[in-house]
């Protein structure tokens, strides 16, 4: 049960004074939920504030900026009738300076009544240049009373059409008086020592800032909240990881037979990092707690391998493994990588997809069912009701921030006490892996196999583009291939397939049958044979969108044109860039970008030009783009952030694991004062079910 005294803050925004049903709907849109709540409010923090404080003088009024000036109404400018021209009237000061303030609503009889010439007035507005002239589009008209009650400062909040900036305001701060008194969960020498205010004290100070400098995320006001938030989520994240951690696994070990047989067909020798992974993978597998391990590694860096050799441990034991992909091309991929080895260590594979045939799909599912298959590999088809195991071992999940939280835990839920791996080809950043995945042991691939060559990075402006399709029709003479990725186009898939077919039909111009095309709207039959004729070499060119991202891999491959560069993040750059470089001649990456670059995207060019490493790269993203652009947290149901930054306050973040180490050896059932303070925390930020776990012992 959540402690009474939170209950004003999970009140509906509409009992606020001010909001009412009516424009409740537009806060449900603003605040992102179906039924807004006060607390909801007082997260929506202010990006800018309005200076209210009035200007000594109109020519000291600064232009492009929200100002308050004093002055005389000189003259009424009144359009002709039926003109469809706004109402002017002029403004001057003692000192002779001017601005004309324009009215552009037909309502001028009630603008003329309270601006009589000769009077003088206040106004506040959007002070602008027009044909040189100051102006103020539809001011704000002040009278004495207002003036003596305007604060000099207002802050400035995210809109949503229908609400105005005074909404929003009043609505905030009818929350802020409905602020109970709560229990402090912060120990009380860190808050002496960083000199933090209150939780109350906090959020009045965020929502009523007097200087630019008060946005900050590095005030001491947004650190505390930040704090409480990051100290919420670890504390909910280190229940889950005990209660994980309280799970029997059941022992599997191997012997060794298998994958030293496939070891040994390798035609080369394992990374000192893969050697270390499968050693900490083996070693959880053989203890009697379940493993949840995540295995992150660099583009090329031999995840698949690694892979093949865990499922081998479980098969060496006598028991099955499962490969899930998020998509039927890598998920065939896998297996046609896998497969030679496998067969030929003794293991008995199979592939199952969503485009199986009844009676392919119907045999594989008796021979899982009947252990006559060692190993499957497929899509989210695996967890499927009708798919069972006689004794699934082990559960692998491929590019795991592709599938949602649930899809991910399904797997392992196919068999008992399964342990689970979860791969990304796209390295996290340090501070994300701790944030998000705190509950699973790490495993990091940062060395690539031998032999594997650096990529020739280009940034070439779009207006070179036939320089840059020349120099493929030369290089395709020389039998070479070539990927062309075109523009991400802002989260909206058709746009980027009528990108790709537009770039596909005039590349068929210069190069005919030689040019295929792959996106993600085309069905899976058609896309895997666009695949394998661009592996097989029928095709030189593939036109794809960002479906070719994970995975796919064509040696053959040594050109990869990247359009619109500037509209992707650095690390699907990166990711980009591996499709290529996988064979033994050399490779070259081309980023096509429109000019100017704005500061940002100029950076992630430099950057990725610089460096081949992923896991730099991905601190970089980081501080570029912050953390749910990163990890697409609306597609893997991680949640983001609404007070915490943690570009800004990754140090809080370390501060916040430490304190709850210290809390649960102290006080692991948070039954003293302070763990019941802590339980209304994780309830503020609605982590209910780490209450619930602690409930349930």
């Amino acid at each position: 049960m959540r402690p009474s005294v939170l209950d004003p803050l999970f009140a509906s925004a509409s009992a606020l004074p001010g909001v009412g049903p009516k424009s409740a709907r537009l806060y449900d849109r603003l605040l992102g939920r179906d039924d807004a709540r006060a607390l909801d409010l007082l997260f929506h923090l202010p990006y800018g504030l309005v200076d209210n404080r009035l200007s000594p003088s109109i020519r000291d009024a600064p232009i492009d900026s929200h100002v308050v000036i004093a002055g005389r109404v000189a003259e009424h400018r009144i359009p002709k009738r039926y003109s469809s021209a706004p109402l002017s009237v002029l403004i001057e000061d003692e000192a002779g300076d001017d601005v004309l303030l324009v009215f552009f609503r037909n309502n001028f009889d009630w603008v003329l009544r309270a601006l009589p010439i000769g009077e003088i007035r206040w106004f506040s507005g959007d002070l602008k240049l027009w044909n040189g002239h100051r102006q103020i589009a539809h001011p704000r008209i002040i009278d004495q009373a207002a003036l003596k009650q305007m604060r000099e400062h207002d802050p400035v909040y995210g809109l949503t059409e229908g609400l105005h900036q005074r909404n929003v305001q009043k609505a905030v701060e009818a929350a802020l008086a409905r602020l109970p008194k709560l229990p402090e969960w912060i120990d009380p020498a860190l808050m002496q020592r960083e000199k933090w205010p209150s939780f109350a004290g906090a959020l009045a100070f965020v929502h009523a800032p007097k200087a630019t400098a008060d946005l900050s995320p590095e005030t001491v006001a947004r650190k505390r909240l930040a704090y409480d938030e990051l100290l919420s989520q670890q504390l909910a994240l280190r229940l889950v990881r005990a209660k994980t951690r309280r799970l029997r696994g059941r022992p599997t070990e191997g012997d060794g037979r298998i994958s030293g047989t496939i070891e040994q067909a390798l035609p080369y020798s394992l990374t000192n990092a893969q050697r270390a992974a499968l050693s900490d993978i083996r070693g959880d597998m053989a203890s009697d707690r379940k493993m949840l391990r995540l295995l992150q590694g660099d583009v090329g860096s031999g995840k698949t391998i690694v892979a093949l050799l865990a499922m081998a441990s479980a098969v060496e034991a006598g028991r099955q493994a499962a490969l899930m992909a998020p998509t039927e091309i890598l998920a065939r991929q896998h297996f046609e990588r896998i497969a030679p080895l496998a067969r030929a260590a003794g293991m008995r594979l199979g592939l199952l997809t969503g485009r199986d045939k009844a009676a392919e799909r119907r045999a594989s599912l008796e021979a899982l069912a009947a252990g006559e298959m060692d190993i499957v590999v497929g899509t989210h088809a695996l967890v499927q009701d009708s798919v069972a195991f006689r004794d699934l071992a082990l559960a692998i999940v491929d590019e795991q921030h592709r599938f949602g939280v649930h899809q991910r835990l399904a797997l392992g839920e196919k068999g008992e006490a399964t342990d689970v791996l979860v791969m990304t080809a796209t390295p996290i950043p340090r501070t994300l892996v701790l944030t998000y995945f705190g509950d699973m042991d790490v495993s990091n691939l940062t060395e690539k196999p031998a032999g594997r060559q650096r990529i020739d990075t280009r940034a070439v402006p779009l207006e070179r583009i036939d320089d840059v399709i020349a120099g493929i029709e030369r290089a395709t003479r020389e039998g070479a291939r070539a990927y062309w990725v075109c523009p991400l186009v802002a989260e909206n898939e058709e746009l980027e397939v009528a990108a790709a077919q537009d770039r596909f039909e005039d590349l068929q111009k210069r190069f005919g049958a030689r040019v295929g095309l792959v996106h993600g709207q085309m069905k899976g039959r058609e896309k895997d044979a666009a695949m394998l004729a661009f592996q097989s070499g029928e095709t030189q060119v593939l036109v794809a969108t960002t479906v070719i991202e994970v995975g796919v891999d064509v040696p053959e491959a040594t050109i990869i044109v990247i359009e619109h560069a500037e509209r992707f993040g650095l690390a699907q750059l990166h990711q980009l860039r591996g499709r290529v470089g996988r064979g033994a001649q050399k490779s070259s990456c081309i980023l096509l970008y429109k000019g100017p670059l704005g500061e940002t995207a100029k950076a992630r060019l430099s950057i990725l030009r610089e460096s081949d490493d992923g896991f730099r790269l991905a601190e970089e993203d980081l501080k570029l783009r912050g953390e749910g652009e990163i990890l697409g947290t609306r597609q893997s149901g991680m949640p983001g952030f609404r007070l915490a930054d943690l570009s800004a306050h990754a140090v809080l973040l370390k501060l916040a694991r430490e304190d709850v180490d210290g809390i649960l050896e102290r006080d692991e059932a948070l039954a003293s004062e302070r763990g019941q303070a802590l339980r209304a925390l994780l309830y503020l930020f609605e982590r209910d079910e780490a209450v619930r776990l602690l409930r349930s012992g």
